[in-house]
């Protein structure tokens, strides 16, 4: 468990059904405390003992429930998923619906990606100059930031690129300035100079192959 910032908490696990490593995260900087796309950390759950039980679970898209069923047995916590990917749980794993733009537990509002599946969503946390959550819209790879293999992306990956560009313009309206992964480490500081740029860049490309 590693703070990246005041309050914020990034780990990494490995994930046996995609293998390879994911990652999560966990604020006790909001009020209440939450997690995001949680799998548990090789500490156990007994790391969280004496801080801020997690009381809402936010995931980014459906398939990253992950671990979240054990987080809500432990803490009673809620978990969010965007209305649209309710259907893809059974009764014996409840989750709360959304709609994007709603403001959620903690103060955070459920930005609209509705590219990639219809649920998914970012997280715009209003904390230390702003944080953006992104699930499998955008990853990191060691210093750049990219989209999910194109075979990821159904039968016309070009134009979920530009549906993944339109939409991360949009945030680029927003105030902030660190991007948390569940594909990637963190981006702590110059995050929104560096989703800019990557965006630019993708639509030069775009601009290329249309030519």
């Amino acid at each position: 468990m590693q703070e990246i910032l005041p309050g914020v908490f990034h780990w990494t696990t490995f994930h046996e059904g995609i293998g390879e490593d994911v990652h999560s995260y966990y604020v006790a900087a909001t009020d209440p405390a939450i997690v995001i796309d949680p799998r548990v950390p090789e500490e156990g759950l007994d790391w969280f003992e004496g801080r801020a039980a997690p009381r809402h679970i936010l995931l980014t898209n459906r398939l990253h429930y992950r671990h979240s069923d054990r987080f809500s047995a432990a803490f009673g916590a809620t978990v969010w998923c965007h209305a649209t990917g309710l259907y893809h749980f059974p009764p014996s794993r409840p989750v709360s619906g959304f709609q994007h733009g709603a403001l959620l537990p903690g103060g955070i509002t459920a930005l609209e990606v509705d590219v990639l599946c219809p649920e998914e969503t970012t997280y715009y946390l209003p904390l230390h100059g702003g944080i953006l959550a992104i699930g499998d819209a955008i990853i990191r790879l060691d210093d750049a930031l990219g989209f999910v293999p194109d075979e990821l992306m159904g039968e016309d990956p070009a134009a979920v690129k530009q549906g993944l560009h339109a939409a991360y313009v949009r945030h680029l309206a927003r105030d902030f300035d660190h991007l948390l992964f569940a594909h990637g480490a963190p981006w702590i500081g110059q995050g929104k100079a560096a989703l800019a740029g990557f965006l630019a860049v993708v639509e030069s490309e775009s601009l290329v192959a249309s030519d």
